[in-house]
């Protein structure tokens, strides 16, 4: 079995003697070899990013100025309450 100095050089080598696909992460451009690895990453590395998105729903919108999602949102609970 092969050994490399590093996960670049890995990824290097079975770009061009495999021939192999490689997934870069959209957020920072690391490579990877398997899509399963580069998801890992992003959630462990980009944690923080996918936090916010998560908790982007609890905030409060102007009630002064609803959104129209504010509006249907509304009244889907509303229909939802009836069954």
């Amino acid at each position: 079995m092969e050994e490399f100095e590093s996960y670049e050089d890995l990824v290097d080598h079975t770009r061009h003697a495999h021939h192999h696909d490689i997934v870069k992460c959209n957020e920072c451009g690391k490579e990877f070899i398997h899509e399963k690895d580069r998801l890992h990453h992003s959630r462990e590395e980009h944690k923080k990013k996918i936090k916010s998105r998560m908790h982007k729903g609890e905030h409060k919108h102007d009630i002064a100025n609803p959104l129209p999602q504010d509006d249907l949102d509304a009244h889907m609970r509303n229909f939802s309450d009836n069954f």
